[in-house]
Parts: structure tokens; sequence; C-alpha cells
């Protein structure tokens, strides 16, 4: 597996999580307080989330996850603040599985 798979998946959890607190924020200002709109957020959360759906599905597949691990991993997506708590863990986990170096040449 290499580093560009695992920093894919690091920068969208992070922007995710970011973004699932200003969707939440906005859910609490609209219905809470009755100001504001959040057509255009939910929009954008629900396209990032896609892609960290993704880019998860393609971290889990490459360091070959049990299907618990990456149900686990993607519902983390949809609580707020748990991907800043989960999201080191997975990262930590991987490390070791990320090869940078190209493969060696076969000799005939």
């Amino acid at each position: 597996m290499k580093q560009t798979v695992l920093t894919r998946y690091r920068v969208m959890a992070y922007i995710t999580a970011i973004w699932l607190l200003v969707f939440t924020v906005a859910i609490i200002l609209k219905y809470g307080f009755e100001t504001g709109d959040t057509m255009v957020i939910s929009q954008i959360h629900g396209l990032l989330f896609i892609v960290y759906v993704v880019f998860a599905f393609d971290l889990g597949s490459k360091a070959k996850w049990p299907f618990g691990k990456l149900l686990w991993v993607l519902l983390v997506g949809c609580i707020p603040f748990a991907s800043f708590f989960v999201e080191p863990k997975i990262s930590r986990e991987t490390r070791a599985l990320i090869t940078d170096r190209a493969p060696e040449p076969v000799k005939a």
C-alpha cells in the first residue's frame, strides 16, 4: 500500500468531519432559531461524504480490513467529532502496511 492512499483518507476524514460540524451548526440554527438555510451546506457535505466513503473503501480494501472494521470507519464519518478521535488511530494502524519503494525488477 502506498502513502497516498492513507493521505487521501486522512484529508477526506478531516474535511468531512469539519463539514459535518458546519452542517450540524446550520441545522441547529435553522430548526432551533429559525434562521438560515442548510441546502448548500448539506449538498457540499453530501458530496464530500461520498468521496470519503470511496477513499475509506480504498484504504480498507488495500489494508485488508474485515467488513466490520470498514463499516465502523464509515459510521464514524456520520458522527460529529468522532473522526477527530478515530482517524489518528486508523492512521497509526495502517502506517505499518505502507511501502513506498518501487518493486524490484524480475530477473530472468
